[in-house]
């Protein structure tokens, strides 16, 4: 639900990999399926299973109507209305429609519409002159074409969600990369021989844009870049964040601001133009214009989307106020599932570098969303910034504070 609201408002999502290959996959499927003109990974039911596996299968994937095949060829639809008050012990053929109204594989949205106005259905298949179905197209997606204009999407109208993975698992890389836009690389410190060389043999692996991280310095930087092909992206910032107590630990770490200005420095020397995503620590608009200012291209926000409506999270009550769970990938709770314990050094396994807070609750995404670009927007304009690139010319005034860590605000203003 975070990753289908972030791309509906013109973000993007990063499916986590605390989970197994599996789940993380029907979870980028999720976001996939979530809109599309034409949805490609259609799910579909035989004419010989029942009503019931029929009503669980909707229930599963929160659908309200399958296409039923032969093979792959098209003989009915079965919706939630057909199954409503159906004895769920009989098959699927008995209560399916049959006679279904479809489309070809060139309709067009507008045509879309007029044919499911029409004839009052909405779902209209669409299949190939032998009735083989290629593809489903539902009323409320295209209605959504409409309503969420700023939608991050790709090339057939289908919300982008990026996944997380391991360097060191290329299995899950190339099963994730037929589905996801982009593969987020997921280690707390990417500047390290095993994980570059890792690194560049998955690359080789799978034809998707890569995003390696986290990173702290322009050496490493440097390092990465001339070791590793095709970098779409370079996550920046170690220890910084909000449930993470890497530095408090260790004494190691590469505060955000000085990690993404190390990024920038590194790549003006090199004449590349990667994007530079900013993690950790950001909890106001402010720390976004700062971030931008210093060379990033965009913020990785935790703290900020964990207290909204749409987080995993559930709602908890304390004195009187909403509240919302948020852990670190390196808490305790979060390994003991030890989906994700090669994020961290070999000899820190036993040792958490995250921690749990609770986060005040902040409505849906769409309002954070709405007041973090507003926000920007007035930073730029105290800034006397009219765009992102007349912002990164902003001067810069530090300002003395106890608190060494801080990541962000605390240390700089524009």
């Amino acid at each position: 639900e975070m990753a289908i609201a972030l791309a509906r408002h013109g973000g993007l999502g990063v499916v986590h990999r605390n989970c197994s290959a599996e789940e993380e996959l029907e979870m980028v499927k999720a976001v996939k399926r979530a809109e599309s003109f034409i949805i490609r990974d259609v799910i579909t039911i035989n004419k010989e299973a029942t009503v019931g596996e029929a009503s669980e299968l909707m229930r599963k994937h929160r659908i309200s109507g399958l296409p039923v095949v032969e093979g792959n060829r098209l003989i009915g639809i079965i919706t939630g209305r057909d199954v409503r008050f159906t004895d769920p012990s009989i098959r699927v053929e008995e209560a399916m429609t049959r006679d279904v109204v479809v489309a070809g594989p060139q309709v067009t949205p507008e045509e879309a519409i007029e044919l499911m106005k029409k004839h009052r259905v909405e779902k209209l298949p669409v299949v190939d002159h032998n009735n083989n179905l290629v593809g489903l197209i539902t009323y409320k997606d295209v209605a959504l074409r409409g309503e969420y204009k700023d939608a991050t999407r790709d090339s057939e109208g289908r919300l982008r969600v990026a996944a997380a993975v391991s360097p060191f698992d290329i299995d899950r890389a190339r099963l994730l990369a037929k589905y996801a836009d982009a593969l987020v690389i997921d280690v707390a410190h990417f500047h390290n021989k095993n994980v570059i060389e890792a690194t560049q043999k998955l690359v080789k692996e799978v034809n998707i844009d890569i995003v390696i991280g986290s990173l702290g310095t322009k050496q490493g930087v440097l390092d990465s870049l001339s070791r590793i092909e095709d970098v779409a992206g370079l996550r920046v910032g170690i220890g910084s964040g909000s449930v993470c107590i890497t530095t408090d630990i260790t004494r190691a770490g590469a505060s955000t601001l000085f990690a993404v200005a190390q990024a920038a420095d590194a790549l003006e020397e090199l004449g590349l133009k990667i994007p530079v995503i900013a993690d950790g620590g950001v909890r106001s608009p402010g720390d976004v214009a700062l971030a931008i200012a210093f060379g990033a291209s965009c913020a990785m926000l935790g703290y900020v989307f964990a207290g909204c409506k749409e987080s995993s999270s559930p709602m908890t009550i304390i004195n009187g106020k909403y509240f919302k769970l948020h852990r670190g990938m390196g808490s305790q709770s979060a390994r003991q599932k030890r989906m994700a314990v090669d994020r961290y050094a070999i000899l820190s396994k036993e040792i958490p570098e995250g921690t749990e807070i609770w986060v005040p609750y902040r409505g849906d995404v769409a309002s954070v969303i709405s007041e973090f670009t507003s926000g920007i927007k007035v930073a730029m304009g105290y800034a006397g910034a009219s765009n992102i690139e007349e912002l990164r010319k902003a001067r810069i005034a530090k300002i003395i504070s106890r608190r060494e860590k801080s990541p962000l605000s605390q240390s700089f203003t524009l």
